[in-house]
């Protein structure tokens, strides 16, 4: 994961028409200052104004370096962010932005890579795309959405010829053939994923059998169900404090209640704000965002969702 910055003072300075219900969202600085560097595949917070903190991605990561530019879909189940921003956010609101942070990096050696987008999930694949392009490197994306008025950068996409979009409902009802794509990949590819569950459910499977570390994915909401068991303590080293977990609250839930200051924002195990070093003790990982090597190895874990699966967890807090 990429080091973040502390949340910093940016003025939205553009809204752009993306796609139907989508919009990109340029941030610019109020010092003036150049914006933390990033890479494809990261993501920032946006504070908003009615005290929640969201996660998006970014669109491209070689653009103007005083700005940040991301794509934000209204979702119809939305539970105050992007419904927030669409309806209530103009241009000249002053905000913070947290980050960057960057979860799902791309391997710029890889001999051919493989992105498949579903939806508003395009952005950090097209920010992916982009920066492959530019490298001169082999690469193939395919893009699926519900309906042709949902795709977004589709004047820039089409001038791609490796990229390959599909459209739900031009397709007698058959969605993207992920195990197909998979398949056809020359060997040794790099594949990237983001985009609704379904999708991500269904690439996970296409891809179990690949070599680890070829498979990418990045998820917008929890997979899991956060680890609600309780019974077991949780020892903080740097303080010395010990709290118990009870059935039916997070680890996170009970440092807050105690007043620990620990850093978090999504609370579902996809942004990676918690991660939290492990001195000793199982976790009971529920997050989106190690690898299964890293769980086994267990290091660190998310403390917004994941608890313990041994009587005592010691942090380094």
């Amino acid at each position: 994961m990429t080091e973040q910055s502390a949340p910093f003072d940016v003025r939205l300075t553009a809204i752009r028409y993306a796609a139907q219900d989508t919009n990109l969202y340029e941030f610019r600085r109020l010092d003036g200052a150049p914006m933390p560097p990033i890479a494809p595949g990261a993501h920032i917070d946006i504070h908003l104004p009615n005290g929640m903190m969201r996660q998006y991605s970014l669109t491209t990561a070689e653009g103007d370096p005083n700005a940040y530019v991301v794509g934000i879909k209204k979702d119809r189940a939305s539970r105050g962010g992007s419904k927030f921003i669409h309806d209530q956010l103009k241009v000249g609101t002053v905000l913070q932005l947290g980050g960057p942070r960057n979860n799902f990096p791309l391997d710029e050696k890889a001999s051919h890579t493989v992105l498949l987008a579903g939806g508003i999930g395009i952005t950090p694949i097209w920010c992916m795309a982009q920066r492959l392009q530019k490298l001169g490197a082999s690469w193939e994306m395919h893009y699926s959405c519900r309906e042709r008025p949902e795709v977004a950068f589709i004047d820039e996409l089409s001038k791609l010829p490796n990229v390959k979009l599909h459209i739900d409902a031009e397709s007698n009802g058959k969605f993207l053939d992920i195990p197909g794509i998979v398949a056809a990949a020359p060997a040794g590819a790099h594949f990237y994923c983001c985009g609704p569950i379904p999708m991500l459910n269904a690439y996970e499977e296409a891809t179990k059998s690949l070599p680890e570390g070829h498979m990418h994915i990045e998820y917008f909401t929890a997979k899991e169900a956060a680890a609600l068991d309780g019974g077991y303590k949780v020892r903080l080293e740097r303080s010395g404090q010990e709290f118990t977990v009870p059935p039916g609250k997070t680890l996170l839930h009970v440092l807050r209640d105690a007043g620990v200051d620990v850093s978090y924002s999504c609370e579902e195990g996809v942004c990676g704000s918690c991660e939290t070093v492990v001195i000793s003790g199982t976790p009971d990982h529920r997050d989106n965002i190690l690898t299964e090597a890293e769980r086994k190895a267990s290091k660190t874990m998310m403390i917004c969702c994941s608890g313990s699966k041994s009587d005592l967890l010691v942090l380094d807090l």
